[in-house]
């Protein structure tokens, strides 16, 4: 079992970072919080499948939309007016008409964090979200998801990403507990 007697309090707001070895149980822990995978036994509670938006470790970019289609895929019509706002936050603004085979890495990753933070959400869950992500915009878009208006769960192995966390759970496993 890769979870087992696991128990997480999740706050109101601010990022929470979760590390640990490969391997422990934190991606499974985000695909169950997600609605991705169901658990065995056990409940989960106060947060549903639909008040969730996940990051995965993989882009999922669609290569024949530009980065504002991609944007606008997931957002309803009367939001495609906040399309500048999430391109700038995740620093991609002037890149609204490529193309993902046209971006690089690091891009690629930014527009795939920027379409899961258009998605309305209760708790984001971010899976490496700055991995391929140069290390000083990596800070800067941490500095501004701080401000986000719900919860967010990230995994990192960055110490300089965990430091900017406001909580950072050490974990192990499987299966998977909080040692710190």
């Amino acid at each position: 079992m890769v979870l087992e007697d696991f128990s997480l309090t999740i706050p109101d707001h601010g990022i929470i970072a979760l590390q640990g070895p490969s391997g422990c149980g934190k991606t499974t822990l985000m695909r169950l919080l997600s609605g991705l995978e169901h658990p065995q036994a056990g409940t989960l509670t106060d947060i549903t499948s639909r008040q969730t938006a996940l990051l995965f470790q993989d882009n999922r970019l669609l290569p024949w939309r530009t980065v504002s289609q991609q944007l606008t895929d997931v957002l309803p019509r009367s939001r495609w007016g906040e399309v500048p706002k999430l391109l700038e936050l995740v620093e991609l603004s002037g890149e609204e008409h490529a193309y993902p085979a046209h971006l690089s890495g690091g891009m690629r990753r930014r527009l795939a964090l920027g379409r899961c933070l258009a998605l309305e959400a209760k708790l984001y869950l971010l899976d490496e979200p700055f991995a391929g992500v140069d290390l000083p915009r990596a800070l800067r878009v941490m500095e501004r998801l701080r401000t986000w208006g719900a919860p967010i769960l990230l995994v990192s192995h960055e110490p300089e990403i965990l430091a900017k966390a406001d909580v950072v759970l050490q974990l192990d496993g499987p299966p998977l507990h909080i040692i710190s």
